[in-house]
């Protein structure tokens, strides 16, 4: 009896072990898909990876393998075209929907993708999915009626165990869902996805050639590379107590090449009294960024959140109103138009509408109009705003919320549309990694810059894990152009994360931040040519100073040289004469 248990446990070891290598090799074989779509289609496209882990994705059984959820009804349907569709009727309460019973695993990604429609109007959707003990919100988007929307998201499974996925929306409409996909990627595998993001969104393979004054290639010819600067911004916020901080000066001018200054540009700092502008910090401040190469966020212009209106503005009558903030947006833009590389035109105006609810629905339109004939540079213009990846559950600040309002303000005056960008705080508790790539997915679709203007995560045992978790999904992701992070420091503390103490020593997240720097600048330090005169290095994107010596020269020859994005690899040529 006992050789038979044996028996059969090597047995059960074996195969085991061979669907985990098998799994493991067709997973090596499966990319992530980056791809989302934020246009209402006439059909719904296919289930992303064939639906994952779901059965029937896209219901050409019918409705095999989906149950009803939260006493509703459901049914199945056709569309003109042939497609087959799960209809939720007569809801009444937000959770009737169409479900899948799934088992997850512990310590696992899972991406998450669906297509929705309502029967009338439009409606706020989200999927959850319902383990044991929870309700773990994981995406949404605005569904509409007569056409399909693709919602995107995703969630990380804390433990292992039974799950059902489902979709609710507070709207008493009937729910129609489609190609719906659950696929799960081991933590190893996402970080593989993010290293093969990076090579191509942020290197690039370089060919040198070194050759003397007859143009014959120059075999043996030592080669150097010095990082000048790096094309991708990365920053922190700072607050006015670098003007006299010397220690503070030389940790930031250090590290960042961008600043973002916390507080000292907002309107209640530079007019605290009606008519009574002081600039003389924010002034200071901008001279310190210039004599270091720091370029400067200009944040913010307005802030849409009526408890962060300066206190004489609060209550101004609509022309007193009208008339301040015509002074404030000349008087602020105009100041550092040319000196900075974005303004935050309107914050947080998803979430909050002070100027709204007192000049109209349009007043961000005006700001920002307003701003681009102030500063007609290359200064971006970006809604700053706050949830759209750090909460899958805040339906105000949906990635679909986000660009339906951008659009509007684009709609109601084109000519926005030239320098507007995304701006994405990051103020992140718990992050959830899938729904924010799935969330920076959808945003891409948009087509212009994306940055991460505000990243911090709350205190806890796990802050620094966390924050290196966001920082590099950040940087790895195609669609980001620039990554700020919310740690101005101040004697009494730090709004939530502090990178050092008060001596300028390094908490563990400085640690993260210092290890991401050098891994993101690191460059081959030297090599050399071989027979054809060729030297070859993967670089970051960025500018290098490249020096070439051989042993037929009296001196080493310098280059500048710039690599910059782009498809397939570069060659410079070095012409060297002996």
């Amino acid at each position: 009896m006992t050789t038979k248990v044996n028996g059969l446990m090597d047995k059960l070891a074996f195969w085991l072990g061979w669907i985990a290598l098998l799994q493991g090799c067709m997973v090596k074989s499966l990319p992530y898909d980056y791809s989302a779509s934020i246009e209402c289609l006439p059909e719904p496209l296919e289930p992303q990876y064939g639906g994952g882990i779901l059965r029937n994705a896209d219901f050409s059984a019918g409705l095999r393998g989906w149950s009803t959820f939260g006493y509703g009804s459901i049914a199945e349907s056709t569309s003109a075209a042939g497609n087959g569709f799960a209809v939720v009727l007569n809801r009444t309460r937000a959770y009737q929907s169409v479900s899948q019973k799934v088992y997850l695993q512990g310590d696992t990604h899972y991406t998450l993708s669906a297509w929705l429609q309502v029967s009338d109007a439009s409606a706020d959707v989200r999927a959850v999915v319902k383990t044991i003990g929870d309700f773990v919100h994981a995406g949404g988007v605005v569904a509409k009626a007569g056409c399909w929307s693709m919602l995107k998201g995703g969630l990380t499974a804390a433990s292992s165990g039974p799950a059902e996925l489902y979709f609710e929306s507070n709207a008493t409409v009937d729910l129609w869902v489609d190609s719906v996909s659950l696929k799960p990627f081991s933590k190893d595998e996402w970080t593989a996805h993010r290293a093969q993001s990076v090579v191509v969104a942020r290197k690039k393979t370089v060919r040198l050639q070194a050759t003397d004054s007859a143009g014959k290639p120059l075999e043996g010819a030592a080669v150097s590379l010095d990082a000048v600067r790096t094309n991708f911004p990365l920053g922190a916020a700072v607050s006015r107590y670098i003007l006299t901080n010397s220690a503070y000066q030389t940790w930031f001018a250090s590290r960042f090449a961008v600043a973002t200054f916390e507080n000292e540009m907002k309107w209640y700092s530079t007019e605290p009294a009606p008519g009574r502008e002081d600039y003389t910090v924010p002034d200071a401040m901008m001279a310190f960024a210039k004599s270091n190469g720091i370029a400067v966020r200009g944040h913010n212009v307005f802030w849409d959140q009526p408890s962060q209106q300066p206190g004489w503005v609060q209550s101004l009558p609509y022309p007193q109103l009208l008339a301040a903030t015509s002074r404030r947006i000349r008087s602020v833009v105009s100041r550092y138009a040319g000196q900075v590389i974005g303004w935050d035109v309107v914050n947080e105006n998803l979430h909050f509408n002070f100027y709204e609810g007192r000049f109209g629905w349009d007043a961000s339109t005006a700001f920002y109009a307003a701003a681009r004939l102030l500063d007609a540079g290359s200064a971006f213009m970006f809604m700053n705003e706050f949830n759209t990846l750090e909460q899958p559950g805040d339906m105000a600040a949906l990635p679909a919320r986000y660009l339906q309002r951008l659009q509007q303000i684009i709609a109601a005056y084109p000519e926005n549309g030239a320098g507007m960008a995304i701006g994405l705080e990051g103020h992140f508790t718990n992050p959830n990694i899938p729904y924010m790539r799935a969330a920076l997915d959808t945003l891409a679709q948009a087509g212009i810059p994306v940055w991460l203007t505000e990243v911090d995560v709350a205190p806890g045992p796990s802050q620094a894990q966390h924050l290196e978790e966001v920082l590099r999904e950040a940087y790895a992701h195609p669609a980001v152009q620039g990554i700020v992070i919310w740690s101005a420091w101040q004697p009494q503390g730090c709004y939530v994360m502090c990178l050092t103490d008060n001596n300028f020593k390094n908490l563990p997240q400085g640690d993260v931040v210092d290890r991401l720097i050098a891994e993101w600048r690191a460059t081959p330090r030297a090599g050399a040519t071989d027979a054809q005169g060729y030297f070859e290095a993967e670089l970051v994107h960025g500018e290098y100073k490249v020096t070439v010596s051989h042993p037929a020269l009296n001196s080493s020859i310098s280059r500048s040289v710039k690599v910059e994005l782009g498809t397939g690899s570069e060659h410079y040529f070095i012409d060297m004469q002996v």
